[in-house]
Parts: structure tokens; C-alpha cells; sequence
């Protein structure tokens, strides 16, 4: 589920509202003042905010401000007030719904529910994982049980030399296929010095080449 961060100076509010949201398996962060409300933002990251206007050190429209200059993650604003005014003003700052106190918290979670689903779910990275290998395909980034390092996204496929001649240089290569086996040699070379490898690249013998886990 979500990690929210509930922001109000008022305790009882803070705890209702935390355990409705965990009795929906959300992660809650509760903060009491504007600028705790923004150091937990910025050190936990939450997918949506539930923030009250009045608050010590900064109100909440100041901190919806900042919140909304660094990260377009989901605010919903909170208030005693229900006059058009603030309702618009919380809306200009940038929050993505209004609530008025008193409420009842079950609204506010079906709230919360409606909000999270306008939310494009976050893209994942394009990696390519084979025992401790790990390749970014985007940025082309390589590590080895964590640790960066400096160098096959179809694991246990068999490649012929031709089927690879043209992934790497394309149809109109004319040159010889074997030197697709200098490669593979210089690349074999480099993998063995990698500590706990569990990863191979594998001769079928009469077809080409494989890569695959080490079981």
C-alpha cells in the first residue's frame, strides 16, 4: 500500500487518523509543526500528504507551496475553515483535494483511495538480473552482488554467432563470425575475476552460446 505522512498539531487527530490508515495497510509518518512536516517529507518520501492548514512554524498552505516546488506527490489539505476562500486558496497552492473538519475518517480514507488511484504508478527499472548480475538496460549500468562494475536480457536463449553478429552490427556485416568468439573469449576473461560470480556464459556446442545462472 501507501506511505502517508499526517501532519497536524492536534494528537488526537494525528492517531485517529494513523490508525484508520494502518488498518488499511498503509505506512504512516505523523508530524506536528510546518517544518517537521518538511524534513520528514524530504527524508521519508510518503505517496500522499495529509496536511492541516493551521500549524506552528509554517501553515500548511506554506508548506503545501513546498512540497508542490519539489515533488508533485499527492496533498490533501485539512481545516477547521469551510468558507470558499481557503478552499481555493488550498487548491491554488497546489494540494489535490480539501477536507473540512469535523470529519469523519472513513471519508477521509475513501479520500485518500481516489486520490492514490489518479496516480500513475511509479516507473519500473528495465533490469536484467541472472544470479548476483545486474544490468540497468537503460543506463547500461552494471553490478555484481551490489557492487558496481565496469564491463543479456534474454537468460538460457542460445545465440548462434550470426544471431549475435547481427544484435551487434547488424545485417551488413560482412566480416567473420568468428570473431564473435574473440568477444565472447575477452568477455569470459573478465567475468572470471568477478568474486562470488554465479553466471556464465555457456558453449552449446554446434548451435553458439548461452547465458545463464550458475546453479
Amino acid at each position: 500500500m501507501a506511505k502517508l505522512l499526517i501532519v497536524d498539531d492536534n494528537e488526537q487527530i494525528l492517531q485517529i487518523l494513523s490508525r484508520y490508515a494502518q488498518a488499511q495497510g498503509h505506512q504512516t509518518v505523523l508530524a506536528r509543526t510546518g517544518p517537521q512536516a518538511l524534513e520528514l517529507f524530504a527524508a521519508q518520501q510518503p505517496d500522499l500528504v495529509l496536511l492541516d492548514v493551521m500549524l506552528p512554524g509554517m501553515d500548511g498552505f506554506g508548506v503545501c507551496r513546498e512540497i508542490r516546488a519539489r515533488s508533485l506527490t499527492p496533498v490533501i489539505m485539512i481545516t477547521a475553515r469551510s468558507d470558499d476562500e481557503d478552499r481555493i486558496l488550498g487548491l491554488d497552492t497546489g494540494a489535490d483535494d480539501y477536507v473540512v473538519k469535523p470529519f469523519s475518517p472513513g471519508e477521509v480514507m475513501a479520500r485518500v483511495r481516489a486520490v492514490l488511484r489518479r496516480v500513475p504508478p511509479p516507473a519500473q527499472p528495465d533490469v536484467f538480473r541472472c544470479g548476483s548480475l545486474e544490468i540497468d538496460l537503460q543506463t547500461f549500468g552494471v553490478r555484481v552482488a551490489g557492487q558496481p562494475v565496469t564491463l543479456a536480457r534474454r537468460p538460457r536463449q542460445v545465440f548462434t554467432r550470426e544471431m549475435l553478429l547481427d544484435l551487434l552490427w547488424g545485417p551488413d556485416y560482412l566480416g567473420d563470425v568468428r570473431a564473435v568468439d574473440s568477444q565472447i573469449k575477452r568477455m569470459r576473461s573478465a567475468l572470471a575475476g568477478l568474486p562470488g560470480r554465479d553466471f556464465e556464459i555457456r558453449t552449446v556446442w554446434g548451435v553458439g552460446y548461452q547465458f545463464e545462472a550458475i546453479q
